[in-house]
């Protein structure tokens, strides 16, 4: 018999599978506890999709990390195991308070030594990566305000290299990139920035992309994955 699940029943079913497969890690939980007391928003990926950060980058092999957007560091956590204690993650907040939590937290998680966290505007920080010829990076994983989303892939693709994934997330919005922008109010910019994203995907010679849904306990959403060419 065919289920339709609510949303309730979809967080119940990822919770299900974190159990099951133990991807519940006692300091990185305990991050997003520390999150919350701070008054950070409960938007972070969940951990199964941290998980699946993490193998990515151990299957492709990442000692390089860029992060945008790194609100409280926990999906930055998961990069940093991925791409083990010889390697690097540099990760983009604009916030001050966030940025000075996920310092908190990766403290606590023993990987504070393997990430960088630059504070500022991600788009300056990631020019001036560019202008310093800053070595490529293996793996890109894009999270912050989705209106910037083609600013940050574009800078993303100049800090690349042949093979290097790029993750987009927040492609789906519950369903919100089917509509005309101009009718969502304070989602626009957001979706706009979504679609734009997904039409460059598309367009550039030199990735290779395609884009999933997912469902859980915060919703109906989903991710676009590129590989560059």
């Amino acid at each position: 018999m065919t289920r339709h699940s609510t949303d309730r029943e979809a967080g119940l079913v990822e919770q299900y599978l974190e159990e099951s497969l133990g991807l519940g890690i006692e300091s990185l939980e305990k991050g997003r506890e520390h999150a919350r007391a701070a008054g950070l928003p409960p938007i972070e990926v969940s951990a199964g999709q941290g998980k699946l950060l993490q193998l990515l980058a151990e299957m492709i092999g990442a000692r390089r990390v860029l992060e945008i957007g790194t609100l409280g560091g926990y999906s930055t956590s998961w990069l940093a195991r991925g791409v083990g204690a010889a390697g690097t993650v540099i990760t983009c907040e604009f916030e001050p308070l966030h940025a000075s939590v996920a310092r908190e937290n990766l403290e606590r998680s023993g990987l504070a030594d393997r990430v960088q966290i630059k504070l500022g505007a991600a788009e300056g920080t990631l020019d001036s990566l560019i202008a310093k010829r800053t070595e490529a990076f293996d793996l890109v994983f894009i999270d912050a305000d989705k209106r910037n989303n083609v600013r940050y892939l574009e800078r993303a693709l100049k800090l690349s290299h042949p093979g290097t994934v790029l993750v987009l997330d927040n492609v789906v919005r519950g369903g919100a990139i089917l509509d005309d922008p101009a009718k969502l109010g304070n989602q626009e910019a957001d979706v706009r920035g979504v679609q734009e994203s997904l039409a460059w995907l598309r367009e550039n010679p030199r990735v290779s992309a395609t884009a999933l849904q997912t469902l859980g306990a915060k919703g109906w959403d989903g991710f676009a994955i590129a590989r560059v060419l």
